[in-house]
């Protein structure tokens, strides 16, 4: 069956009774059946033996494959085919779709077989997923190995071993007719990818010194090997043996590998206490995989020494005066061992008198032998002291200690000392804060036998004294000189030294401990701290760290940091360490520098205290763009400004120091036609400008600051051009002073004739156009009227026979600018007859120089006239000179004046509503346009 097994219960073969491919699934349902050995016979009596039977069989519905593979494989390793597997029926030999209905395969379970596998529905190839099988994590309880390669390979037996890790699948093959449940078990087979590995990198084993050859001993922390079989742990071995030991491996019966170390070698732990070596485990793949560990094999001491002295003998010499407790002589034993094999305790032979023990005393622990009674005129002259070093379980060691006393016939000065000061064992304590001349013990010296002068000195350095104390002889008084400072010196060692004359010394040794006092200040190693940090810090960032010392000690040394009443309180100061921190962020532009005190404090009673002062700079940074004082400008610029005048100043300023603060200033756009001065600010344009041309200009100007990387802004400027009155206005119609129109006799009063059109190019005011007539010919030329504001000329009266002929009108245009108005004129011709009937006689008239009186003055501009000012003006001369001329005619005069100052302020009247501004004009109108009417311009 190829990479599989298939298993089908016995009874259930009779349904396929007459079915050659039943037989040959049936046969190998039978482990031990060979199809070789399957012959035609056999067969036909298989067939008759089970053919009763098909009555009471049912068509097996359940199956079973097996399959193997080695874990760690690829995604699409074929596993199997079922199909194949199962032997399930094609059509005629075609692919398993062409069935009708196809046959299908489905995975029933959802278990966690089912996410390493993929089952073709179609085919009923069983694949390998793109999830790697992990052999280890599956059968995690069984210690199963995990390795990655191998392929398919079919199981050998019908089920699988004990030990094999499987993944269960359960197939539901359809339609109803093929119908069946089949049972997958894939057996996982263990590759050799993991090496031994030891639970602890470094295994301790003690062997005792006397441990015999081939003694064993377990290693407790064997190595591990997930892997199983001859891929687990085979062998170990010693990478040092030493020469003295090896290494076994015991198996048990559940197959477990222990090591076990064997001495074979003699040991002794006073040679070499320990051996450090390395123990490797080694699996059985192919190749092998190793492990290893640190082995440390100490040795243990058992008691095989015994005390030992270096000398038999030591040979001590003492005075017969030296004083109790004198050192005589000290005896040393040695025990190889350790611990208490190697304790060793001293004592005198029973050999020893008792005079002897009495008068030397030997201290069982440390060997030390003194002087413990006075040497007297009886004592013996040689002591033999035999002293015994005992050990545990030891015979002991013996040493002869041989002192000879030597007889001295006088007795040495004795000091007597009375202490004043605190003194405790030897040793004087005084505080440092002492005043001078304190005192400090009374000595008496004396000769014990009162036979000789004794004298007395101090010995050593320090400010003492040791004087008489009068009046008493052979009392001496030891006092201080000076001040005594802990932070100088602690400790003095004085002898107060006693001799006579017969040249015998004595010495007194005195100790002086100086007590500290709280009398030092703590000192910062600088009075002032200059620091500097950069703008927007981060929260808590470190600025420095104070260091103070005191030279007290203890309590009274230790140094606490506190802020002074002036530091801000964004300020931390750690009180133990003295590390200073600021807990927000700083800005250069709010406070540039900062200066406060901070305090050093001991912890003596009473607390002293030292003061230094911080200095911090706060350095910039560019973090503050280019301000203009407004986001738009605007300048009012007249027009025909000359160039590179000042047209304003752009104000601008950055908050940021040096550099960073460094603005420069250019014209965005219109840099054609503009500058600015990157200094001053100032704006200029290159050129006059001309507001007809553009009245108005839009900038973009950029400030960029010095900083890095650079920080910019922008404001608007506005320029508005203001309108001068530098552009007279423009005649449009007519076009020429040389053309006519033809006004017909029977034309009504208060007809329209034709019209003077004009334009301005300047605004407002300087735009605002007037029409007069200044000069008049023909033959009643005060026929026609203009309209002062819209140029529309006008019949007045009506035309008589009389009336016939050219009229020539002298029109004035003129602007209301300021301070000077300007002006255009132009001729308007009208000629009255019913028709043209001779032009070129006309245009000969047109081409003489007109004789014309022009009417008026230069007009002073005024849109609404004031009409009883200008009668009043008219009139007040006439009535003055009348009335000299003609006192006696009042009556008659008085009414002449009335009536011609009535007609003069008509007059008048007429002639004001016709102030204009005049322009020449260039070129031709067409004759006929009569019809034309006025048209409406505003000056934008």
């Amino acid at each position: 069956a190829g990479g599989s097994r298939l298993r089908v219960p016995g009874p259930s073969l009779a349904v396929l009774w007459g079915h050659a491919r039943w037989v040959e699934v049936a046969l190998l349902s039978f482990p031990n059946a060979s199809p070789s050995l399957i012959s035609p016979q056999h067969l036909i009596l298989f067939l008759l033996f089970v053919g009763p039977f098909n009555c009471f069989a049912s068509y097996s519905r359940a199956t079973e494959l097996f399959y193997s593979l080695n874990e760690g494989l690829p995604a699409g390793v074929l596993i199997g085919s079922l199909a194949r597997d199962l032997r399930l029926p094609t059509a005629d030999g075609q692919h398993l779709s062409a069935l009708q209905p196809p046959l299908s395969f489905t995975l029933a379970s959802r278990g966690l077989g089912e996410q390493y596998v993929r089952l073709d529905n179609r085919s009923g190839e069983l694949h390998t997923s793109a999830l790697e099988i992990d052999r280890e994590a599956l059968c995690v309880e069984n210690n199963e190995a995990t390795v990655i390669g191998g392929a398919a390979v079919a199981s050998s037996s019908s089920s699988p071993s004990p030990e094999s890790c499987l993944l269960l699948l359960d197939v539901l093959v359809l339609p109803q007719e093929y119908f069946r449940l089949v049972k997958v078990k894939i057996a996982i087979r263990d590759v050799n990818d993991n090496a031994p590995r030891f639970p602890v990198p470094h295994i301790r084993l003690s062997v005792p010194e006397n441990a015999p050859v081939n003694t064993r001993l377990a290693i407790e922390h064997p190595a591990l090997d997930p892997d199983m079989g001859t891929n687990g742990v085979q062998t170990y071995r010693l990478r040092d043996n030493y020469g003295v030991f090896t290494l076994d491996v015991e198996e048990n019966e559940s197959g477990e590998r222990t090591p076990y170390l064997i001495v074979m070698g003699d040991l002794d732990r006073e040679v070499r206490e320990e051996y450090v070596t390395v123990i490797v485990a080694e699996d059985g793949g192919t190749p092998p995989l190793v492990g290893s560990a640190t082995l440390t094999i100490g040795i243990s001491d058992i008691n095989d020494n015994c005390p030992q002295f270096n000398d038999t003998q030591l040979n001590v010499t003492i005075y017969g005066n030296s004083t109790l407790g004198t050192h005589v002589a000290t005896v040393h034993a040695t025990d190889m061992d350790l611990g208490s094999n190697a304790q060793i305790t001293y004592s005198y032979s029973q050999k020893v008198p008792q005079a002897s023990r009495d008068l030397f005393h030997l201290d069982e622990s440390t060997g030390v032998i003194t002087l413990s009674n006075k040497v007297d005129g009886d004592s013996p002259r040689l002591h033999r002291l035999i002293v015994l070093g005992n050990g545990p379980g030891c015979i002991p060691a013996v040493i002869t200690v041989l002192v000879t006393i030597i007889k001295v016939m006088m007795r040495p000065p004795e000091v007597v000392p009375r202490f004043i000061a605190n003194e405790v064992e030897g040793v004087v304590y005084l505080k440092e804060l002492e005043p001078v001349n304190t005192p400090i013990a009374f000595f008496t010296i004396k000769d014990p036998d009162e036979k000789y002068k004794v004298n007395c000195y101090l010995d050593g350095d320090g400010p003492f004294r040791l004087s008489p104390y009068k009046p008493y002889n052979n009392e001496y008084l030891l006092e201080t000189t000076k001040p005594l400072d802990y932070e100088t010196q602690q400790l003095y060692e004085i002898s107060v030294v006693a001799w006579n004359s017969e040249g015998f010394h004595v010495n007194k040794i005195i100790k002086v401990q100086v007590l500290d006092d709280n009398d030092n200040s703590p000192v910062f190693s600088q009075q002032l701290i200059e620091l500097s940090i950069e703008e927007n810090n981060v929260p808590n960032a470190f600025l420095t760290k104070l260091h103070a010392t005191d030279a007290d000690s203890g309590e009274r040394g230790e140094v606490s940091y506190f802020l002074g009443p002036d530091a801000p309180s964004y300020f931390s100061l750690d009180k133990t360490t003295g590390v200073l921190t600021v807990s927000t962020q700083l800005d250069r532009e709010e406070k540039e520098k900062y200066r406060y005190t901070v305090k050093a404090v001991d912890s003596g009673y009473p607390p002293r205290e030292s003061i230094a002062t911080v200095a911090i700079t706060v350095l910039d940074k560019n973090d503050n763009s280019p301000r203009f004082i407004n986001k738009d400008f605007s300048f009012f610029v007249p027009e025909n400004f000359p160039g590179f005048g000042e047209i304003g100043v752009i104000s601008v300023t950055d908050a940021d120091a040096g550099q960073n603060g460094w603005v420069a200033l250019s014209v965005v756009n219109g840099s054609d036609i503009f500058v600015i001065d990157t200094g001053k600010g100032v704006l200029r344009a290159k050129v006059s400008l001309d507001r007809e041309q553009q009245s108005s200009y839009v900038l973009w100007i950029e400030a960029v600051d010095g900083g890095d990387p650079a920080l910019s802004s922008t404001a608007k400027i506005t320029i508005l051009l203001l309108d001068i009155n530098d552009n007279p206005p423009l005649v449009l119609f007519p076009q020429s002073n040389m053309s006519y129109l033809l006004v017909l006799p029977s034309t009504l009063p208060g007809s329209p004739i034709t019209e003077v059109y004009a334009v301005d190019k300047d605004t407002g005011m300087n735009a605002v156009i007037a029409y007069s007539i200044i000069g008049r010919r023909g033959p009643r030329p005060e026929s026609f009227r203009i309209d002062p504001k819209t140029g529309n000329i006008t019949l007045e009266e009506s035309l008589m026979q009389n009336d016939y002929g050219l009229y020539r009108l002298l029109v004035k245009v003129s602007d209301h600018g300021y301070p000077e108005p300007l002006h255009s004129t132009v001729m308007v011709n009208l000629f009255v007859n019913d028709t043209v009937s001779n032009e070129s006689y006309i245009e000969s008239l047109l081409k003489k120089e007109p004789d014309i009186n022009i009417e008026e003055k230069q007009p002073q501009i005024s849109i609404e006239p004031t009409h009883k000012k200008m009668e009043s003006a008219s009139c007040t001369p006439t009535l003055v000179a009348l009335s000299i001329i003609s006192l006696g005619s009042i009556t008659l005069v008085t009414g002449m004046g009335i009536y011609i100052c009535l007609r003069k302020g008509r007059k008048r009247h007429r002639t004001d509503e016709n102030l204009e501004v005049q322009i020449p004009l260039n070129g031709r109108i067409s004759l006929h346009m009569l019809e034309k009417k006025p048209m409406e311009i505003s000056n934008i």
